[in-house]
């Protein structure tokens, strides 16, 4: 947060977290090694928010509704804890690998969701990409507003704005 990490030394980090220089080595080359490190198990604890849960969407009168409290609620609840880091990802999704993590989230959670209401596939791609780029740009609002709405709240707002309300 206090500088990019292009001036980060390993130093200033092996300190901060009260190790050695040659414990930081045993681990990692560098410092994009601890930080590839850092991405893959943030990655790894969003994805297991999701694991037991049913199938992302249910059925309401005929109609995918993929925004439910079951999904958005851990969703929610991580993004919550993780603030600080995510509105870092946001600022410079590059260094993050932002893209990588989008799409495992897609091919993982959502496009399976959409892909038991929509049959073609040309219609899955833009419908998902229109859901997940509103819920995603609502999200990250309330992250830059420190998440100051309630949840409950947001979860309207969301439940509002995909249903066309």
């Amino acid at each position: 947060e206090k500088k990019d990490i292009e001036f980060i030394t390993v130093s200033e980090i092996t300190k901060k977290a009260g190790v050695n220089r040659s414990t930081f080595y045993l681990h990692y080359e560098n410092i994009y090694d601890l930080l590839e490190e850092t991405i893959a198990n943030l990655n790894k604890k969003f994805l297991s928010s999701f694991q037991g849960n049913k199938p992302i969407a249910i059925r309401a009168q005929s109609k995918p509704f993929l925004i439910t409290e079951e999904y958005l609620v851990p969703y929610l609840n991580f993004c919550k804890e993780h603030k600080r880091v995510l509105r870092l990802v946001r600022q410079k999704p590059q260094i993050f690998k932002q893209d990588r993590a989008y799409q495992n989230m897609y091919d993982k959670i959502l496009y399976p969701a959409i892909s038991q209401f929509i049959m073609q596939e040309s219609e899955k791609v833009y419908k998902l990409e229109f859901y997940t780029r509103g819920v995603v740009a609502i999200i990250n609002k309330w992250l830059e507003l420190d998440c100051a709405t309630e949840m409950e709240d947001l979860i309207a707002i969301i439940k509002d704005c995909v249903a066309g309300e």
